[in-house]
C-alpha cells in the first residue's frame, strides 16, 4: 500500500484531504470522513487487529460523489427548500436512518451536544426525523449530516419524494429479509415436527444427525442474514452504554443458534433451529406491520407537501410562462385556473375567489376570498380563474410550517410518556438480570431445561410494546388534531386539553373575525375627516391589529410617521410633521367618558372619532354552548374599553367579563385563577396577547401564515372558526385514555406471561408469537385515533 493510500480502503488520499486515525501507535491516512469515522470505530471497539490480519482492503466509506452531494447542502438556494431560519439559528428536519429504539435518539444527542455549534437536536423514534437547531457561522450542515454519517446514521434532509424512496428500498430489504426467515421456518419446522412426533426415532443417529444439519443450512441464513437489524441496533446500545429491547432479543437468538450447532457439531444434545427461525421470523413480521402502521400515523403532515403543484403558471410581460413552482420568488404574480392548486402562499389579486382549504382545516365547504385577503399553497381554487400575488417561499410557506412545527411537538414528551420512558429503561436491564437468575435456578432444577426456560423468558418479556405504548399514540393523536384544522405547537397540548376547567377568551380576532369595517366618522374640527383618516392610516400603517385593516384603504404614501409607539391598553402615537398624534380609545386621548369609538387626537385634544364594527364568528355562539355544558367555566378576557365587549360577553351567555384590561392584568388575572387551583386555557390572536398565552396551562390561538411561527400559542387553530376546539378536547381525552390502554396492556402482558416462561410453561416460539401480537395490539390501538 502506498504512504498516500487510505491506510482503510487503498485509494488514493486527495491532497485537499486531512484526515486520519491513529492505529498501532501510528498516524495513517485516511480519503475521507467516512473511511476515517470506520477506522476510528473499529479501533475504539477494540478491533483494531482487523488491520493486521485483513486480506484485502475495506470498501471505500465516503464516495467522491457523495462529499460534493453534502457540501452542495451548504448552498442558500438549495436550502431555501427546507431550512428555516429561527433568529441567530437556523433549523432543518432530517430523515434518519438506522434509527430502532430510544437508545440511538439517545446516542445521537449526546453525540452533538459535544459539537459547538449546535444549538438544539432533538430526535423522533417513531417517524425516524431529526430536528437540529445550529448557528451557521460556526458549523455547516454537510458537517452535521457528516457527524450523523460518522456514528452510523445517515441522513438528508427530509423531503418527501426522497422519503418515500428511502422507506420503498427499506421496505423491500425488510421484505426479503421476512421472506427468506418464513421459507426457512417452514422447511426447519417440517423436519422438527417430524423428529416432535417420533417419526424417526427408529432411524439410525447418522440419519437424525443428517436432519439436524440440514436444519441447521436453513436456520444459518435466518440467525445471521435475517436477524442482521435486531443485533445492529443491540449493538448500537451497547456502544453507547445502554440496553435496549434488542439486547435481550439479540442474545435469545445468538445463543440459541449457538447452542444448536454445537449440538450438531457433536452429535450430542438438544437444537433449537425451529425456535431461533420461528422466534426471528414472528419478531421479523411484528416490525414489520408496526413500522407499516407507525408510517400511516406519522405520513399525514409530509403528505401536505404532495399538495403543493410542481409548476405554477407565472404571469409575465410576454404573457403566461409554466415555471417550477419551487423557482418562484415574492411579488410574482400566477395565475391559477378553476381545480388548480395554488402553488405557494400568496394574496389574492382577483376581486373574488373561492378556495378550498379543507387540507388545512378539514372543512370541505369553500372559503370566500376577497382582493388581499392570504391564500396558501396546497390550497384549491373553485370556480373561476384568478391571479394572485406571491407571499412567501420555501420553509416560510405554511404547509412547511405546519410539518416543521408538528416536528418540534412530537420531540416535547408529556410526562405521561416520560414516566413510560423510564418504565422502559429499567425494564430490560431487569431483564436479563431475570434471565440469568432463571438460568442459575433451573440449571439445578433441571439442566436439560435452563438453557430452553432462559429462552423463553427472554423473548417473552421483551419491552417492544411498552415502549410504543405511548409514541404510537401521541402520533396519532397529533394527527388526529390536524385533521381537524387543529395545530398542535406541543405533545403537551394531549395531555393538558382534557384537564382544562376554565377558558379564558379574546374579544378581538377571537369571538369575533377580526374583520372591521368602518361604520361613521366625525371631523371635531375645520378638517375634512379624510385628512384625519389619512393620519390615523399612516398611524396604524405598521400596526398588526385587526383595527388596522380598516383604515389601509385610505393610507397615504407621503405621509411619514416618526416616533412611532405602541402604548399596551391605549393605542398608538407618533409624530407627522413634527405634530403628535394619539390613535385610540377615549381616555387616551384626553376624554373623561369611555366609549366604544375609536378616536383621533393631539396634545390640544380630540380631533375625530370613527365608528367600527366587527362581526361575530358564526359559531362562537354553538361553540360556547358546547364548552359550557361539558362543564366548562367561558369568560372574556379582552382589552377593549367599550361597553360593546359587555354587551357581546352577555349576548353568548359567557360565565364572567373582564373588559378594557391591559396585557399585565391579563396576565395578573390569569395568574389568580392559577393560584386558586384552576387549569386554565387561553384564546387569543397571537399578536397582542403572547405574555398572557405564555404564562396560561394551555394557549390557543387563532390565525394562520407567517405568525405560527412567532406565536406563543400551544394550539393553533387553522380555520376561522372556533367549533374545532370541542373536537380537541374529545380527541385528546381518547388520545390519553388510549396510553393508558397502550401501558396497561403492555405491563399487564409482561407482568402475566413472565411467571409462565420462568416456570417453563412457554415454549420460545409461543413467546415469539405472544411479543409481536402483543406490539401489534399497542399499534393498532394507536391507529384507531386517526379515524376520529
Amino acid at each position: 500500500m502506498s504512504s498516500n493510500a487510505c491506510f482503510h480502503c487503498g485509494q488514493p488520499v486527495p491532497l485537499s484531504a486531512d484526515f486520519s486515525v491513529t492505529i498501532d501507535s501510528q498516524l495513517r491516512q485516511m480519503c475521507c470522513p467516512g473511511c476515517a469515522a470506520v477506522a476510528q470505530t473499529i479501533c475504539d471497539a477494540g478491533l483494531g487487529d482487523y488491520y493486521n490480519y485483513r486480506t484485502e482492503s475495506g470498501s471505500k466509506q465516503n464516495l467522491d460523489a457523495l462529499m460534493a452531494q453534502l457540501d452542495a447542502y451548504d448552498l442558500e438556494a438549495v436550502q431555501q427548500e427546507f431550512v428555516a431560519l429561527e433568529g441567530d439559528t437556523h433549523s432543518v428536519v432530517l430523515s434518519v436512518q438506522g434509527i430502532s429504539c430510544a437508545a440511538c435518539a439517545w446516542l445521537i444527542e449526546r453525540h452533538f451536544r459535544k459539537l459547538d455549534g449546535i444549538h438544539r437536536i432533538n430526535v423522533n423514534t417513531t417517524t425516524m426525523r431529526a430536528t437540529v437547531s445550529w448557528y451557521p457561522d460556526k458549523i455547516k450542515l454537510s458537517e452535521i449530516l457528516n457527524q450523523l454519517a460518522s456514528i452510523g446514521y445517515p441522513s438528508t434532509p427530509f423531503q418527501p419524494d426522497a422519503k418515500e424512496q428511502t422507506y420503498a428500498h427499506s421496505a423491500r430489504q425488510f421484505l426479503f429479509r421476512l421472506g427468506l426467515a418464513g421459507m426457512a421456518t417452514m422447511q426447519v419446522m417440517m423436519l422438527a415436527v417430524a423428529l416432535y412426533m417420533g417419526y424417526f426415532t427408529e432411524l439410525d443417529p447418522i440419519y437424525r444427525d443428517y436432519f439436524r444439519w440440514v436444519s441447521l443450512l436453513f436456520a444459518t441464513p435466518v440467525a445471521l442474514y435475517s436477524a442482521q437489524p435486531f443485533y445492529f441496533s443491540a449493538l448500537r446500545a451497547l456502544m453507547s452504554m445502554r440496553v435496549n429491547m434488542d439486547v435481550p432479543v439479540s442474545i435469545a437468538i445468538l445463543g440459541a443458534f449457538s447452542a444448536s450447532c454445537v449440538a450438531t457439531f457433536k452429535g450430542t444434545g438438544e437444537v433449537y433451529f425451529e425456535s431461533v427461525s420461528m422466534f426471528t421470523f414472528f419478531l421479523l413480521l411484528g416490525r414489520f406491520l408496526e413500522q407499516r402502521a407507525r408510517r400511516k400515523a406519522a405520513e399525514s403532515a409530509s403528505n401536505l407537501h404532495r399538495l403543493v403543484p410542481l409548476t405554477a403558471e407565472l404571469i409575465t410581460e410576454q404573457g403566461q410562462d409554466q415555471v417550477a413552482a419551487k423557482t418562484l420568488k415574492v411579488g410574482d404574480r400566477c395565475l391559477v385556473r378553476p381545480g388548480e392548486a395554488i402553488p405557494a402562499d400568496a394574496e389574492l389579486v382577483s376581486d373574488l375567489a373561492a378556495v378550498d382549504e379543507s387540507m388545512l382545516t378539514g372543512e370541505q365547504e369553500p372559503v370566500t376570498k376577497r382582493a388581499g385577503d392570504p391564500l396558501y399553497g396546497g390550497s384549491v381554487n373553485f370556480d373561476q380563474s384568478i391571479e394572485i400575488r406571491v407571499s412567501q417561499v420555501g420553509t416560510e410557506q405554511l404547509i412547511h410550517t405546519i410539518v416543521r412545527m408538528q416536528e418540534q411537538a412530537a420531540q416535547e414528551k408529556p410526562e405521561i410518556a416520560r414516566l413510560a420512558d423510564k418504565v422502559a429503561r429499567y425494564f430490560v436491564p431487569g431483564v436479563l438480570t431475570l434471565s440469568a437468575l432463571t438460568y442459575l435456578i433451573w440449571h439445578f432444577i433441571d439442566p436439560s431445561q435452563a438453557f430452553w426456560v432462559t429462552l423463553s423468558v427472554l423473548v417473552a418479556t421483551c419491552p417492544c410494546a411498552l415502549s410504543l405504548a405511548t409514541p404510537a399514540a401521541l402520533t396519532c393523536g397529533s394527527n388526529a388534531l390536524r385533521n381537524h384544522g387543529l395545530l398542535s405547537r406541543s405533545s403537551r397540548v394531549l395531555e393538558a386539553l382534557p384537564k382544562v376547567d376554565t377558558l379564558l377568551f379574546d374579544k378581538t380576532g377571537t369571538l369575533t373575525q377580526g374583520n372591521w369595517s368602518l361604520t361613521d366618522k366625525q371631523s371635531l374640527d375645520q378638517q375634512p375627516i379624510e385628512q384625519h383618516l389619512a393620519l390615523v392610516a399612516a398611524l396604524e400603517r405598521a400596526s398588526s391589529h385587526p383595527l388596522a385593516q380598516a383604515f389601509r384603504p385610505y393610507d397615504t404614501p407621503g405621509l411619514r410617521v416618526d416616533k412611532l409607539e405602541h402604548i399596551p391598553g391605549g393605542g398608538i402615537q407618533g409624530e407627522v410633521n413634527g405634530v403628535r398624534y394619539r390613535v385610540g380609545h377615549s381616555r387616551f386621548v384626553g376624554l373623561e367618558a369611555r366609549d366604544d369609538r375609536l378616536w383621533l387626537g393631539n396634545d390640544q385634544g380630540p380631533l375625530a372619532w370613527f365608528q367600527l364594527q366587527d362581526s361575530l364568528r358564526e359559531d362562537a355562539a354553538e361553540t360556547l354552548a358546547q364548552l359550557q355544558a361539558q362543564g366548562l367555566r367561558c369568560e372574556m378576557l379582552s382589552g377593549d374599553p367599550s361597553p360593546a365587549a359587555q354587551a357581546l360577553a352577555n349576548s353568548l351567555e359567557m360565565d364572567d367579563c373582564h373588559h378594557g384590561v391591559t396585557p399585565s392584568q391579563k396576565h395578573d388575572y390569569l395568574k389568580g385563577l392559577q393560584d386558586r387551583g384552576h387549569k386554565v386555557a387561553m384564546f387569543g390572536d397571537g399578536v397582542n396577547d403572547a405574555p398572557v398565552l405564555a404564562g396560561a396551562d394551555l394557549s390557543i390561538a387563532m390565525g394562520a401564515g407567517t405568525e405560527l411561527a412567532k406565536s406563543s400559542a400551544d394550539l393553533v387553530l387553522l380555520g376561522d372558526k372556533l367549533a374545532p376546539v370541542v373536537d380537541g378536547i374529545a380527541i385528546a381525552k381518547k388520545t390519553v385514555r388510549v396510553i393508558r390502554q397502550n401501558l396497561l396492556w403492555a405491563l399487564g402482558y409482561n407482568l402475566a406471561i413472565l411467571p409462565l416462561a420462568v416456570c417453563g410453561l412457554v415454549p420460545p416460539y409461543i413467546a415469539a408469537i405472544g411479543m409481536s401480537a402483543s406490539s401489534l395490539i399497542v399499534v393498532g390501538n394507536s391507529v384507531r385515533l386517526l379515524k376520529l
